[in-house]
């Protein structure tokens, strides 16, 4: 035994043991069928034929007891088959009437007597009562008014076909039926007939849909044994040993259905019921024509079969324009309720659903958020152009889709911010986080772009409310944001402090910017053989009012986070170039070959920034070639915009300088395409270098490839720096593997322009290196 629930609407439930119904329909199909093979071969008299019919009513009877025992129903379901019940009972009482007077008058066959006729009657009212007073399933005054118009008209149709071609040939045949059986088989083609016109119209209630169909198959079975009236006994003993019992079989067949479903289910209305009566009308009048009616009778009784055609045709093609119509509508509503609630570009859920929907799962139990971030989208959008940044959008709401799974949500909250709403029986944020690392190690969209995502995870707790989610979600991204590209973080207690301290920085800079806050640093670049200071690298410090002289690292993350960073970068580049033309001026033209601010991959996708450089070379005086940008590979493997930009400046004069060489995958092609000037070896490869030993491999590897990298740039005519020494012993080093410039802390460390202005004052001094 099991308990399956309802619909909401219902709210019942029913009991269900699959074994029971299915005993009463074999039941009734055994004797259905041996009925049938009696029939074919007619063993014993012919009075046995009028024993199946009452038999097969039995399995019909226990097969709704057991439904009325065995289930919960709502009292209308339950009405409806308390009917029934007594209406078959009535029905096999009649029958078993029949049966007793079959063998009385055998060999001959029965008449339809009282004793048969009337308890038989009564049960076919009873189950007449039942179909008629099943519920609509429809509400309202107007609905239920056109819904009995529909029903009138099939109704009537219906019964002029079975009133031409089934009562009257009884009524009218050569062996003469009794007035009991036209009675009983009007009455039983009427019950058919009713529960088809019903079952048409029911859009959902508490008796299954189908198993009305059956019952009013099983009422038209009876109804149609008016048919076999032209067969004789013949077609009496056919209508007793098979066809009566296959009704019972079908009521039998209905209680299952009910007894399996349990409730209708809504479905659409017949709208071709009323056109099919229409039909019928036509076919009875032309039933008509058979009579001895005159030709001027029967031209008008062609009119009206003409004309109730030609109204049905016009009507149906109204109707099937009207559907069309709100076809239509419905779709058109159904599109704007999804544009309403998706994105436009990539068909995700937008902003707006998706935190519907997270209230929804923070309701119904757990729920896990994960923001998405695309990492340096912006660079994609400058420099290959918005068309391809779509596609990337595009490429990376599909990804989204397939690492969500089929009970994950996936949004687009807008610009290149993407998130996950995950509910059980998903797992885990991380999980699905790693999903998609491991979807985006490989290239993307049509144009194949590799590309990197941050994510925040945040777990709902009892009792949050949305924003509170949400935001803890977006500290997370921030924090993995801040530990670099391709990380993922989820939300604890206590993150807040250090995002906000990093957030309230970032707000600082505008208002240091304005104040006037930043100061340049500048370290010498020293000709490691004559120890001479040849150029400087211009670092930006931060001199904050309450906190001191910052680092670099503790505000370019957030300069480059806020997008202030092409701000400061400009202010950093001015300032470079007027100091070094001003210690040019005072101090000549030999005292400086170079100055070299950094240069960020925020400010060369700045449409704005070949020209900043040129206003700030015109401005100050500096020479062109006294310029040098320092640019890192990451900045400089952006796409056409950014090699249209170096180039353009490579033009103008100004030298580019390769940063932290050697750390890249792509650091040798890069010297093929990038118009550079001077290539700076990365700290990396001079730490050690002067504890390796000769003759061990890592020594070999170690000098091996910063001496490749000198040779290489011998070959192509650019200048080399070797970066971070700190010792005498790595100057020397460096020296013997063909390195010519040097910077680090054993020559100087970075210093203000005062400091540096009175080194440049003493040029002629050796520096660290070769004193």
């Amino acid at each position: 035994m099991s308990t399956m629930p309802l619909g909401a609407a219902d709210s019942v439930e029913v009991t269900i043991d699959q074994r029971a119904p299915l005993r009463y329909v074999l039941a009734a199909f055994v004797v259905t069928l041996v009925g049938g093979l009696w029939f074919l071969t007619r063993p014993g008299p012919d009075a046995l034929a009028y024993l199946f019919n009452p038999l097969a009513g039995l399995a019909a009877i226990g097969s709704i007891t057991a439904l009325l025992r065995s289930t919960r129903l709502e009292p209308a379901g339950r009405r409806f088959w308390q009917f029934m019940l007594a209406g078959s009972a009535g029905i096999t009482a009649g029958y078993a009437w029949f049966a007793v007077d079959a063998f009385r008058t055998a060999p001959a066959l029965p008449y339809m007597s009282y004793g048969t006729a009337v308890p038989a009657g009564i049960g076919l009212l009873l189950s007449m009562w039942a179909v008629v007073r099943v519920p609509l399933g429809v509400s309202g005054a107007n609905a239920r008014r056109k819904q009995l118009v529909d029903r009138a008209i099939a109704f009537v149709g219906g019964g002029s076909v079975i009133w031409i071609f089934g009562l009257v040939p009884m009524a009218t045949a050569a062996d003469r039926w009794t007035t009991q059986s036209l009675v009983l088989t009007g009455l039983a083609g009427l019950i058919g007939l009713g529960a088809v016109v019903k079952v048409s119209y029911i859009a959902g209630g508490p008796v299954d849909r189908r198993a009305l169909r059956l019952i009013a198959a099983a009422a038209l079975a009876s109804g149609g044994i008016a048919v076999l009236s032209l067969y004789g006994d013949e077609g009496a003993l056919l209508a007793q040993s098979v066809v009566m019992p296959a009704a019972f079989l079908l009521v039998a067949g209905a209680v299952h259905q009910q007894w399996s479903n349990a409730g209708s289910r809504s479905r659409g209305l017949n709208t071709w019921l009323p056109y099919l009566s229409v039909l019928a009308i036509d076919f009875s009048l032309l039933g008509v024509l058979r009579g001895g009616l005159s030709w001027q009778d029967r031209v008008v009784v062609l009119a009206v079969v003409v004309l109730t055609a030609l109204i049905a045709v016009r009507q149906l093609a109204a109707t099937r324009e009207n559907r069309r119509l709100m076809d239509e509508k419905r779709a058109t509503e159904e599109r704007l309720r999804h544009d309403g609630s998706h994105d436009g570009l990539t068909g995700l859920a937008n902003r707006s659903l998706f935190r519907e929907r997270v209230v929804e799962a923070v309701a119904a139990g757990e729920a896990t958020v994960l923001l998405v971030d695309l990492d340096d989208f912006k660079a994609v959008n400058d420099s290959l152009g918005h068309d391809v940044g779509d596609e990337l959008l595009v490429a990376m709401a599909a990804t989204l889709r397939t690492v969500a799974g089929p009970h994950g949500l996936a949004a687009r909250l807008g610009g290149d911010e993407f998130a996950i709403l995950l509910t059980r029986p998903n797992p885990i944020g991380e999980t699905v986080a790693d999903r998609l690392f491991d979807a985006l190690c490989e290239p993307i969209g049509a144009h194949r772009l590799l590309t990197h995502a941050s994510v925040g995870i945040a777990t709902a707790t009892p009792g949050i409310e949305l924003d509170e989610l949400l935001r803890q979600a977006d500290l997370a991204m921030y924090a993995a944001k801040q530990r670099g590209k391709g990380n993922r973080v989820r939300f604890h207690d206590g993150m807040e402090e250090p995002v906000l301290a990093h957030a309230r920085i970032g707000g600082d800079l505008r208002r240091a910017l304005e104040a006037g806050e930043f100061r340049l640093h500048y370290q010498p670049i020293v000709a490691l053989g004559e120890g001479q200071v040849i150029g400087v690298e211009a670092l930006v410090r931060w001199d904050h009012p309450t906190r001191g002289l910052l680092a670099p690292a503790e505000f370019i993350p957030a300069a480059e986070a806020t997008g202030l960073i092409v701000p400061l970068g400009r202010f950093v580049l001015r300032e470079a170039c007027r100091q070094a033309a001003a210690w040019l001026e005072e101090y000549g033209p030999d005292a400086l070959q170079k100055v070299a601010p950094n240069v960020s991959v925020r400010q060369l996708h700045d449409p704005d920034f070949v020209e900043d450089v040129r206003e700030a070379l015109a401005e100050t005086g500096l020479p062109a070639d006294r310029l040098v940008l320092e640019l890192t590979e990451s900045a400089v493997l952006r796409g056409e915009q950014v090699s249209r930009t170096l180039h353009e400046l490579h033009a103008m004069g100004v030298r580019l300088a390769l940063d932290d060489f050697g750390t890249g995958e792509s650091s040798l092609s890069l010297l093929r395409s990038f118009p550079a000037s001077i290539i700076k070896l990365d700290k990396s490869f001079v730490d050690g270098i002067e504890l390796d030993e000769p003759g061990t491999p890592a020594a070999e590897a170690r000098q091996a490839v910063a001496h490749a990298v000198a040779q290489l740039a011998g070959a192509l005519g650019l200048d080399t720096v070797a970066e971070g020494i700190e010792s005498q012993e790595q100057a020397d080093r460096l020296r013997s593997l063909g390195y010519t410039l040097g910077q680090g802390y054993h020559m100087a460390r970075p210093m203000p322009a005062e400091l540096m202005g009175e080194m440049l004052s003493r040029r002629a001094e050796r520096v660290g290196a070769g004193a």
